[in-house]
């Protein structure tokens, strides 16, 4: 029965924790109250006898004080660091005692002043730590009797002596609510008050009459015209209106409680009856709205992909399942009010057990079916490859409805009854959370769908993922109560989130992390326009190369993060002091695991403030040819002329030897060898080769070409001719160009270009074809005789 509260007492832990931000920031506290209040739970905690409702209690009471207690600490006196800077000016005393009266006089007044406003502080701190103390020491308690409760073993249900007194106690509580009825009947005045209270009553159940039988058939026509309205396949206005038909009958049911409670006839038993059965119905409505939106009908609206008889069976288990949880709702009203012995209630409830956990173990095999084809495959292992996270955790989900529909009945079959009421039902409120966020989740696709008008197979965008996120984070909470965490326990995190550590003499808060992050991103984002308006409107009105120009807007960007940091640092109030020996850890860290980094990043440095290279270059590095695109602090990215990417740490490009072939300008000197054959008239050949270099527009006349007679080769006459061109990236097609002109102005001439010859004698050719016998002299016929 508490888990079905889990929401009622989520809603109360957000309501404590602005009631605890209110009092924190409260200024001053009675320390004569706090002191009562912190004896009375020690006395409470000594004592051992004192029920958990009022542990509870006095633990509220400390945590209030335990918050204002921490908003002064935090708080301190603003003038406690402008006096400990006077201090420190004074600098350290003289160990010999020879300081001036008067510098020793100021230094005793400084100190006085300081010891006086931390005072306050001090004795926050301490009664602070008491606080925590005692708040530790009563949940340890709690969460002992809590343990204890859970663990305990009651007569087993299975025995039959207690049957009959189980069924016989069933009704006697309905048999005590007839009989207060029947009393208040045959008192006149009441009979009175209730024929003057008619016309109210009759009015009250004429309209939940209407909100229960007739509001959800109109609401069904609003939504069958909403939707022809729509764009096709959101959905939005169809799950709302369904919500709204949840919510007006059991508005409905509500209205027929007040006038039931109105004629007075009910009693306080019969009231209170009354009143449960309204929650008891909105939780069969709750999960059957929930079962109808996860397994839809309707493929567009479904979340959870399951075949559509498979869909219709889990429908069927979870309205099963609510009305379990219903009456489950009602056992506990029994309990409370009928006075049950240990036996009856095990009996009762093993019987809701037993069937709770054969649904759940039925519907746990059907959600183990989430994301399975409908017809076989052959390769049925690798269809669990692409499931999508819902359909894993809807498998997952599965597994475990599972697990507790087994172990939950035989628990509660062996006498570990709370044990299995804390498994079962948390079991199945968790599996209707899961159900929620699913709906929610297609909600704010459909929504996205119907403000943007975007396809909906382009919603999984960052939108719909942070919404995820976000509906996940504030359903932990929720999830922390099903499975029975008390508010305490949740405002203690919550407390201790917002105490933050102390680092040495520093203690950073949650505060201090968002002044930080704000700061910071503040000034990122200042640097990022600062280099914006100086790439885009200042540097390129100026006389720098770009090179030059890129130098300065990373240089820009390094110092403005570089200050952005400090001034977050120093706007947070952390003290940089503290983190010394953090520093110096970190020092031996760069000495050993990180040199390479810090020497990469030095590089980049040296790269942007000398500029030997500069984004548009050419140059050679580690046998690479390439054109740099871009220079970082730690690495230089360059692209080859086969259009891949190298990426050169910087290290490489001020250690080593780096050939830039652009680097203040584009000139650069071609060679073309040539050679011709022997015989050729050498001079002719030189004027030809000048006549061809000069006459290129890529080729400049200062300095000239130049052609020159190498000497003799083995096959050819070799020359060379040197130029130097207007443009080296050129290069490969000025001498594609030499090359077809030389070829073209020899062939006019009849100048052979030789190409190697060469003529193979072979000294002993019989070794060819290895050593074999001398061919046999063919015998001469002979005569014939006559």
């Amino acid at each position: 029965m508490t888990s079905v509260f889990a929401v009622l007492r989520a809603a109360t832990f957000w309501l404590i924790l602005s009631v605890s931000a209110v009092f924190a920031q409260s200024g001053q506290i009675d320390y004569t109250a706090w002191e009562e209040v912190a004896t009375r739970a020690e006395t409470a905690i000594a004592s051992g006898a004192v029920s958990t409702e009022t542990l509870e209690a006095v633990r509220s009471e400390v945590s209030v004080y335990r918050d204002q207690l921490l908003g002064l600490q935090n708080a301190g006196d603003p003038r406690i660091p402008t006096l400990q800077s006077q201090l420190a000016a004074l600098g350290t005393p003289p160990e010999d005692g020879t300081e001036p009266e008067e510098i020793a006089q100021r230094r005793q007044d400084l100190q006085r002043q300081i010891a006086q406003l931390q005072a306050p502080v001090l004795r926050a701190q301490e009664a602070y730590n008491r606080a925590d103390g005692l708040i530790a020491a009563i949940d340890e308690v709690v969460r002992s009797r809590q343990t204890e409760r859970l663990l305990q073993r009651d007569a087993g249900p299975l025995d039959p002596r207690h049957w009959g007194p189980a069924v016989t106690a069933i009704f006697v509580p309905f048999h005590d609510m007839a009989r207060d009825v029947m009393t208040n009947w045959n008192n006149p005045v009441r009979r009175e008050a209730f024929y003057d209270q008619l016309p109210a009553i009759l009015f009250l159940v004429a309209i939940g009459g209407v909100l229960v039988f007739r509001a959800p058939r109109f609401i069904d026509r609003i939504g069958t015209w909403l939707r022809g309205k729509t764009r096709r396949g959101t959905g939005v206005w169809s799950t709302l209106l369904s919500l709204l038909a949840l919510m007006i009958p059991t508005l409905g049911l509500f209205l027929f409680v007040i006038a039931f409670q109105a004629s007075e006839m009910l009693g306080d038993r019969g009231a209170e009856f009354f009143f449960v059965l309204p929650v008891m119905l909105f939780v069969v409505l709750l999960a059957r709205w929930l079962s109808t939106q996860t397994f839809s009908s309707d493929d567009d609206t479904k979340t959870i992909a399951l075949s559509q008889q498979r869909r219709t069976e889990a429908r069927y288990y979870v309205n099963s399942l609510s009305w379990l949880l219903a009456l489950n709702l009602l056992f506990g009203y029994l309990v409370d009010i009928g006075d049950w012995a240990d036996e009856t209630r095990a009996v009762l409830g093993f019987v809701i057990h037993a069937l709770c956990g054969v649904i759940l173990f039925r519907l746990g095999q059907i959600l183990r079916k989430t994301g399975a084809p409908q017809e076989p495959v052959e390769s049925s292992g690798e269809d669990s490859l692409h499931l999508s996270f819902p359909s894993r955790l809807a498998r997952l989900a599965g597994q475990g409805a599972m697990l507790v529909g087994i172990a939950g009945p035989i628990l509660s079959a062996i006498g570990y009854f709370n044990l299995a009421e804390a498994l079962i039902f948390p079991t199945i409120v968790t599996l209707g959370l899961f159900a929620l966020l699913l709906m929610l989740q297609r909600l704010m696709r459909d929504l996205y769908h119907l403000v943007t008008g975007a396809p909906l197979d382009e919603t999984q965008s960052l939108l719909p993922v942070v919404s995820g996120s976000v509906l996940t984070l504030l359903a932990v909470p929720v999830l922390a109560l099903i499975w029975g965490a008390r508010v305490a326990d949740l405002t203690e995190l919550w407390s201790r989130f917002q105490a933050g550590f102390s680092f040495g003499d520093t203690r950073i808060s949650p505060t201090d992390f968002l002044t930080f992050a704000f700061v910071f991103v503040i000034g990122y984002v200042l640097t990022r326009l600062l280099q914006g308006g100086l790439r885009g409107s200042v540097l390129p009105k100026t006389r720098l190369d770009k090179g030059g120009q890129t130098a300065i807007v990373s240089g820009t960007g390094y110092l403005g993060i570089f200050l952005s940091v400090i001034i977050a640092i120093t706007a947070a109030g952390i003290d940089l002091t503290a983190l010394a020996f953090v520093a110096g850890a970190l020092s031996v860290g760069i000495g050993f695991g990180l040199q390479n980094i810090v020497q990469n990043f030095v590089s980049g440095i040296i790269l942007l403030i000398e500029r030997p290279i500069s984004e548009g270059d050419w140059i050679e590095v580690n046998g690479q040819h390439g054109t740099v695109r871009d220079i970082s602090v730690r690495s230089t990215r360059i692209e080859t002329f086969d259009r891949t990417e190298v990426i050169v740490p910087n290290a490489d490009l001020v250690s080593n030897s780096v050939t830039n072939y652009t680097r203040g300008n584009t000139l650069g000197r071609l060679v073309v060898d040539v050679g011709v054959a022997y015989g050729t008239d050498t001079r002719k050949v030189e004027d030809i080769l000048y006549k061809i270099a000069r006459n290129h527009d890529m080729v400049l006349m200062n300095p000239e070409p130049f052609v020159h007679f190498k000497g003799f080769g083995a096959d050819s006459l070799d020359f060379d001719v040197r130029m130097i061109l207007r443009d080296v990236t050129k290069i490969l097609v000025v001498r594609t160009e030499i090359n077809h002109q030389i070829t073209e102005a020899f062939k006019r001439e009849g100048i052979e270009i030789p190409f190697a010859q060469r003529d193979i004698w072979l000294r002993n050719p019989e070794t060819l074809y290895g050593p074999r016998t001398a061919p046999e002299t063919p015998k001469e016929p002979e005569e014939p005789t006559s």
